[in-house]
C-alpha cells in the first residue's frame, strides 16, 4: 500500500513503546508520547508500520485515531505515521511531540489535509 494512502484513514495502533517509558536500546531516552505500529503491515525495514500517537496523557495498550501526517526520513528507509483522534495538531506541535526521535534523522512532515 502507498503510505500516502493512509492519509485521513482511522487506524488501530498497538503500542509496544507507551509514553513514560525508556527505549527499549537507548535508557536515557523516555517516550514523551505513545509509540506502537499497525499490525499486518509492513514498512521500509521489514518490520511492521510505526506511528506517534498524540493526544493520550498517559499510557495505553492501543489507540484507534486518524493518520494525520506522515513523518518522511531521507536518512533512514522507513516511514512513520502520526495518529490523533482529530486534525487539532499543527505541523509545528507534532515535530514538537515526537523532536525525541526525529531530531537524529533528516525528517519532512506531509501533513493530512482537512
Amino acid at each position: 500500500m502507498n503510505i500516502e494512502a493512509y492519509l485521513n484513514t482511522e487506524v488501530e495502533v498497538i503500542i509496544d513503546r507507551p509514553l513514560g517509558k525508556p527505549h527499549p536500546r537507548h535508557k536515557d531516552m523516555i517516550y514523551p508520547v505513545n509509540y506502537g505500529y499497525l499490525e499486518n503491515t509492513v514498512a521500509g525495514d521489514g518490520h511492521e508500520l510505526d506511528a506517534y500517537v498524540l493526544g493520550p496523557k498517559e499510557a495505553v495498550e492501543s489507540f484507534k485515531g486518524i493518520v494525520i501526517a506522515i513523518v518522511y526520513r531521507e536518512d533512514d528507509v522507513e516511514e512513520k505515521l502520526v495518529v490523533a483522534k482529530d486534525h487539532a495538531y499543527s505541523e509545528k506541535e507534532i515535530l514538537d511531540a515526537i523532536w525525541f526521535t526525529e531530531q537524529y534523522f533528516k525528517s519532512s512532515i506531509k501533513m493530512a489535509e482537512r
